[in-house]
């Protein structure tokens, strides 16, 4: 299993990835230059709905979109992300099936550990680069800085549960990378079609510090 240094730089290039849901293919292109146009680079559109893979589509014509498929669960769902325009996937999980899939299919792949010990099964694996979900659930910022001492070399993203409010506690962990979170992306907002809203959440995320 190849070292997930791709993941890595997407990871890099900002402190936040959306994490977003798309019900509505007419929001696709312009949420994705909202956010590109915000700092907010990195995309991660959730397989949670029947336009999703459509959305990735549209998304990755947007100029400077990186964009990934989140809720990645089968290999059926990486074949098909990949054929999306999908540049990385991401999972709450991580099992040997989805893991061969992103090897033979050279996906970029930012699997999901909870515990030490699934974080360290995946370090062995070459992964340096992990999710941690469900974040909030699972212990929080205190949780993942318990993680750095045992397990330097690992850094996380945390998803689930992560907002404004707590998005600093975790940034502020020396081993968290970047946090996932849905904020920037609201339903209300798209429904709206207030992009300039959208960008300005964007701007604020992307000046957080880590």
């Amino acid at each position: 299993m190849p070292m997930n240094q791709d993941v890595r730089n997407v990871c890099d290039a900002a402190p936040v990835i959306p994490v977003i849901v798309i019900r509505d293919l007419a929001h696709a292109k312009p949420l994705a230059e909202a956010l590109v146009a915000g700092g907010l680079p990195s995309l991660e559109v959730t397989l949670r709905t029947d336009c999703a893979l459509a959305a990735m589509e549209e998304m990755a014509k947007v100029p400077g979109a990186m964009v990934g498929a989140g809720t990645l669960r089968t290999a059926a769902d990486v074949r098909r992300a990949q054929n999306a325009g999908a540049s990385f996937g991401v999972s709450p999980g991580a099992t040997d099936v989805l893991l061969d899939a992103c090897e033979s299919l050279s996906m970029p792949f930012l699997p999901g550990a909870a515990t030490a010990t699934e974080a360290m099964r995946l370090a062995d694996l070459g992964f340096e680069v992990l999710k941690f979900f469900p974040a909030e659930a699972s212990g929080g910022a205190p949780a993942i800085k318990s993680l750095a001492s045992p397990l330097p070399d690992i850094k996380f993203c945390p998803t689930g549960g992560v907002s404004p409010q707590n998005a600093p506690d975790y940034l502020g962990a020396p081993n968290v990378i970047c946090v996932g979170g849905s904020w920037v992306a609201q339903q209300s907002m798209m429904d709206a079609g207030d992009w300039a809203g959208i960008e300005a959440l964007a701007k604020t995320a992307a000046a957080l510090s880590r």
